[in-house]
């Protein structure tokens, strides 16, 4: 059985759709239809912007969405998922993917999701650290033992860990984690703690947002951030959504859990090859590609 996972934040590139967007007539009314919706011309950054351009919150996160969500679409009868995930903001794509939410609802979310948490960022200054070689339990234990606010974030693959918080509780347990034998506890360039406590403003506002969504069961099972477990019930998915600003994306699980259920081909739909270097870290034996439009 194939799976369809989802990139998040990190796998935007300068030109990122633009070969959609030349090539397929239906790709072309999609990246039209946002920027209008938008307010901006999402399109010209993602074709001709710079890095730091798609760095912009309110540009990275609805670029990355409609990268996987218009290839999505575009992979017409080829795209028949039994079971999707996503990785944070790639969770939204896997949903519309999946029939969760019209695409007009789904990119409007995740603009508010990026303005609100953008917002977030600028209420309560945070950021992120990466953390190589240790196993879970350490990290955990040694972000409640420091002051403040820390927490393990991403759960990425065995051995690697992000954690988020306020900065000096970030710096502190870093080093703590490199004392406790950690290869590397690197305070990562990122704008926000992101799933964190620090983002309570940010799922507050888009809890209401949500809540305004219609939502349907989608056509598969979606194995969702917050728990890694399948759902396919709207309802469940909402409040797994809603929870997902202040939750780890549990990664690992979710990936574990799809290959346990019957996963045994990984295919990433959007850009880059993050997913599919953190599958075969998971699990060596299945097969990982990218999306063939």
């Amino acid at each position: 059985m194939k799976a369809y996972i989802f990139p998040g934040q990190g796998s935007q590139f300068p030109g990122m759709g633009k070969e959609l967007y030349e090539n397929f007539s239906s790709a072309k009314k999609r990246f039209n239809q946002a920027n209008k919706m938008l307010g901006f011309d999402i399109s010209t950054i993602m074709f001709e912007g710079s890095k730091e351009d798609l760095q912009q919150t309110k540009v990275t996160q609805p670029a990355l969405f409609l990268h996987a969500v218009i290839t999505s679409e575009i992979m017409g009868d080829q795209f028949q998922p039994k079971m999707v995930a996503g990785h944070s903001l790639g969770e939204f794509s896997a949903l519309t993917a999946a029939g969760a939410m019209s695409f007009e609802d789904g990119l409007q979310l995740v603009s508010k999701r990026a303005l609100a948490m953008q917002k977030a960022c600028d209420q309560a200054p945070g950021t992120m650290a990466a953390v190589l070689g240790l196993e879970d339990k350490i990290v955990e234990r040694i972000c409640e033992a420091t002051p403040g606010t820390v927490v393990a974030a991403n759960y990425n693959c065995p051995g690697q860990l992000v954690i988020s918080g306020e900065r000096i509780a970030v710096e502190a347990a870093c080093e703590a984690l490199k004392e406790a034998g950690a290869k590397r506890a690197l305070v990562l360039p990122v704008g926000g703690a992101f799933h964190s406590p620090l983002m309570e403003p940010a799922r507050q506002e888009l809890a209401e947002a949500i809540q305004n969504t219609t939502f349907f069961d989608p056509v598969c099972r979606i194995y969702q951030n917050v728990t890694g477990q399948a759902v396919m019930e709207k309802e469940i998915i909402k409040n797994n959504l809603i929870s997902q600003l202040t939750s780890p994306v549990r990664w690992t699980q979710s990936i574990q859990q799809m290959i346990y259920d019957g996963a045994l081909a990984f295919e990433e739909v959007g850009p880059g090859k993050v997913l599919q270097g953190l599958v075969r870290k998971i699990n060596g034996e299945v097969t990982v590609s990218s999306a063939e439009v």
